[in-house]
């Protein structure tokens, strides 16, 4: 089982990042909407904790900055109908603590943000892992970054698509923020984004 990567960021890819060790091989390693190693540039040296799913068509590894982000994944995916892709998600709508929060507070609603994750799936999470995690309390930042509100559809994709272009997912997130307008193309987040970045 591969269980640790080090190695340079080379791009961006579908909800993964490609990323080449010392020897030459790059690993495609799927990451979480909200991981810090979304802020990596081309070239930086990145090291992940990886979980290797392994199945009759393939194996897939899943990547994380931090021990306690890949603590928190394997026991989402101990939860009955809860897959590495539904743990993906929900590890994607905050930071390992506000989710540890959220589960421990026994708030589904939150959860079931995560795309892909219902309602029933989400009391289930709470119901098995409500006493296994334990968060700290939430600074007022991660209180504030709780509190923001979900970008839709097309300005999550058009933040892939700057991502693409060289910008972190930070610069891209705060570049689409500044674009008042809403239900625009994904082409017309994209042109507006990059004349605030420029």
């Amino acid at each position: 089982m591969i269980r640790h990567i080090t190695g340079k960021y080379l791009y961006y890819e579908k909800g993964s990042i490609v990323v080449e060790t010392g020897g030459g091989i790059g690993f495609r390693i799927h990451v979480a909407d909200t991981s810090p190693l979304l802020n990596s540039r081309e070239g930086d040296t990145v090291k992940l904790f990886t979980y290797m799913q392994v199945k009759d068509d393939g194996m897939a590894l899943y990547g994380f900055s931090e021990r306690d982000a890949l603590t928190l994944f394997e026991q989402l995916i101990q939860v009955n109908g809860v897959g590495p892709k539904a743990a993906l998600a929900i590890m994607s709508i905050g930071s390992v603590n506000q989710i540890k929060m959220y589960i421990s507070h026994k708030d589904a609603k939150s959860i079931a943000k995560a795309q892909g994750v219902g309602k029933k799936t989400a009391e289930r999470v709470i119901l098995e892992l409500a006493d296994k995690v334990s968060a700290v309390p939430m600074s007022g930042e991660e209180m504030v970054e709780a509190a923001a509100v979900t970008f839709s559809d097309e300005k999550n994709n058009a933040v892939v698509a700057l991502t693409t272009l060289g910008y972190t997912k930070a610069e891209a997130e705060e570049a689409i923020s500044h674009v008042p307008e809403e239900d625009l193309t994904i082409e017309e987040y994209i042109k507006k984004s990059l004349k605030y970045l420029m």
